[in-house]
């Protein structure tokens, strides 16, 4: 293995508060970072940086820990170019057009499949996003689901059971008997693919008691819960998460004082992702009350062909910073290390020693250009565990 030093960094984000500046965003001028195999060995003052094997120069621009997308539906086939401009024309948002994409990637080969993923992962490495989980939820039978995680758990080591995405068509007249799949033998199939299991709690999908059944089948096989929980409207998916010490309840859009605070008392992360709201034109996620709160807040894309076509999580802290009221520090940290706490690891998200060392170089002298300069494809070189990829 070789060391590689990056030096004449403008600002150097560490996510760290005992360095540099002591923000949360551990924000170091005129930096340096040491990359040794795999990991960060070193980071500090560009003048004081240790000799390594290579060198390269910043050029005076900004580096970032790579981005930690925590939600993300990318084992699919098809599009849903017609409904997304319907919906554009005032056709209104709900979870049933999820069975279009079901009947397209039941029809799909597995070449097919994994074709499709691995355009979509190098489409947001190019963007800086080093650490990617991804769902089933588009098979909704035993194989299809199963084939799905197979398929992911080639690529990233973030991957989730979703067969809990919406109740099949195959059991439109008998959700019970769905569900009892869902928890037994699809399960059985799925589980040695997975990390996570995942449910969406919403109506027109899985009502509290099938998600708590569904989540508790999923942690009795070793996966651990997170819930996509209050996007299109109240219920009790944020309680569920907390009550069963989920890493993450998904959307939250809609929210009780009490489902605020209860995020704010438990482990769970509180992970928004606007590009749904801003695909489906529904209301935005708070995210100042959450962060006012003292909730962890984590951003991600949900890129899916129905809701959220898109894997850029740049375009997604524009929006956060502009729509939801979070600061360009907040939305950064969000994005990295609040990611991170949403998969619960402690090696991304952050550039410090011993962390894996996957970072972006920024086209810019700092962070705030990603929402100062939104559209604008700023990310121009990316190390994924100590490898320059792009």
């Amino acid at each position: 293995m070789s060391s590689t030093v990056i030096t004449n960094i403008a600002s150097l984000v560490t996510n760290d508060p005992s360095l540099g500046d002591a923000s949360p965003l551990g924000l170091i001028q005129d930096a340096a970072v040491v990359i040794d195999g795999d990991r960060i060995a070193w980071t500090g003052e560009s003048s004081k940086a240790p000799a390594t094997d290579n060198r390269v120069d910043a050029g005076g621009r900004a580096v970032i820990p790579g981005f930690v997308d925590s939600h993300s539906h990318l084992v699919f086939a098809g599009d849903r170019t017609q409904e997304f401009n319907a919906r554009m024309s005032g056709r209104g948002y709900s979870a049933g057009g999820i069975r279009t994409t079901v009947a397209a990637t039941r029809a799909a080969t597995d070449a097919e499949l994994e074709e499709g993923l691995v355009r979509y992962l190098a489409e947001a490495l190019r963007q800086g996003t080093t650490t990617l989980e991804t769902k089933s939820g588009y098979g909704l039978t035993v194989e299809d689901e199963a084939r799905a995680l197979r398929i992911a758990a080639a690529h990233t080591d973030e991957v989730t059971y979703l067969g809990a995405h919406i109740v099949s068509p195959d059991y439109a007249d008998d959700p019970a008997a769905y569900v009892a799949l869902v928890t037994g033998e699809m399960l059985d199939a799925c589980a040695p693919h997975a990390r996570w299991i995942d449910v969406f709690c919403e109506k027109g999908a899985f009502d509290g008691d099938q998600a708590r059944a569904i989540l508790t089948a999923g942690r009795a096989k070793g996966l651990q819960p997170r819930i996509h929980a209050n996007q299109l409207s109240y219920g009790p998916g944020v309680q569920l998460a907390v009550e069963l010490d989920a890493a993450s309840a998904d959307h939250c859009t809609h929210l009780t004082d009490a489902d605020v605070d209860a995020l704010a008392h438990s482990r769970t992360v509180a992970t928004l992702l606007p590009g749904a709201e801003f695909s489906t034109r529904a209301e935005w996620p708070d995210a100042r009350r959450l962060l006012d709160a003292g909730v962890t807040v984590a951003l991600s894309t949900d890129c899916n062909p129905g809701s959220s076509f898109t894997s850029s999580v740049p375009f997604c802290i524009a929006l956060a910073v502009r729509d939801m009221r979070m600061t360009p520090d907040e939305a950064l940290w969000s994005a990295t290390a609040g990611g991170a706490k949403a998969l619960r690891r402690t090696d991304i998200g952050r550039l410090t020693p011993g962390a894996y060392a996957d970072l972006a170089l920024l086209d810019a002298p700092s962070h705030v250009h990603l929402a100062y300069r939104p559209g604008v494809p700023l990310v121009s070189g990316v190390w994924r565990r100590g490898v320059r990829e792009i």
